[in-house]
């Protein structure tokens, strides 16, 4: 059985795998995001789906359920105005209008300590359909 950090609040565990799959996007950039969501049988955290690294942000919108709660993390790569190549996380926590209630209350809770689990996200958004999350969103918030 794989170690796993407990979230305080839901009683939620983070699998290693989680936190594997975020440092290998963080510092290997073998992943271009990553998908997770909570099993409410196992009262744990799991990679639902990731992105390879010639995978786009729309790609990640695609992944994303129109009736179910999930988390994601987005690696953005970017060019400043003074010419230097950027790279900056995302956290997405994707809760759809279609979703039910109990999903939306479990995701809304645990959504800290998988925060806390994961060093090194620079920005957070938090959607309820497609438009709150667009790639123009993303790029307005690294100016």
């Amino acid at each position: 059985m794989a170690m796993a950090f407990k979230m305080a609040t839901t009683g939620m565990r983070v699998t290693e795998e989680c936190k594997n799959s975020f440092l290998e996007m963080k510092w290997k950039k073998v992943h271009r995001y990553i998908v997770y969501k909570i099993d409410e049988g196992s009262k744990r955290m799991t990679v639902d789906k990731v992105g390879g690294a010639g995978e786009g942000y729309d790609d990640l919108a695609a992944a994303l359920p129109q009736d179910d709660c999930r988390y994601a993390v987005f690696d953005f790569d970017f060019v400043t105005v003074d010419n230097c190549r950027k790279s900056k996380i995302f956290f997405i926590a994707w809760a759809p209008t279609a979703s039910r209630v109990r999903a939306k209350i479990l995701y809304a809770t645990s959504k800290d300590g998988l925060r806390r689990a994961l060093d090194g996200i620079s920005y957070e958004l938090q959607a309820t359909d497609p438009t709150e999350m667009g790639f123009d969103v993303i790029k307005d918030r690294v100016k």
